[in-house]
């Protein structure tokens, strides 16, 4: 099974293999400021069945909590976010889900785990059935 995606504006494209090895959204305080939202929702993949198809992203490297870079990869022409990759997690990517094609974003209408619900906004409930991790790790 292969799972494609893109930005906004069709610039960058990409996609992965197989099945996400789980599925996250995360309420940290730099996901929230990543995306200007709540929260990412991911799929989590083996970087090995993962690959830019059409166009090169930007990146930019943040520190988190971890004291561990977070790459956070970027259309350079319509700013969507797109991946990231962890040092923390050097043989995953976290694909930002709503850039996936075909109602993938749904992300098979389960969530896995919610990371850094210390930081949840008040107004949102925890994910029925998904691990509940007050940082990550």
């Amino acid at each position: 099974m292969t799972t494609t995606g893109s930005c906004m504006c069709g610039n960058i494209r990409y996609q992965f293999t197989g099945e996400p090895a789980v599925t996250a959204l995360c309420h940290c305080i730099d996901c929230q400021k990543w995306t200007g939202g709540a929260f990412t929702s991911n799929a989590v993949v083996p970087r090995t069945a993962f690959s830019v198809t059409q166009g090169t992203p930007n990146s930019y490297d943040a520190v988190g909590a971890s004291g561990k870079i977070n790459k956070h990869f970027f259309c350079p022409n319509c700013g969507s976010s797109l991946y990231t990759e962890l040092e923390v997690m050097p043989d995953m990517t976290c694909v930002k889900a709503g850039g996936l094609d075909g109602g993938a974003a749904n992300l098979g209408n389960k969530i896995g785990v919610e990371f850094y619900v210390k930081d949840r906004p008040q107004y949102l409930q925890p994910c029925e059935g998904a691990k509940q991790e007050p940082q990550f790790g």
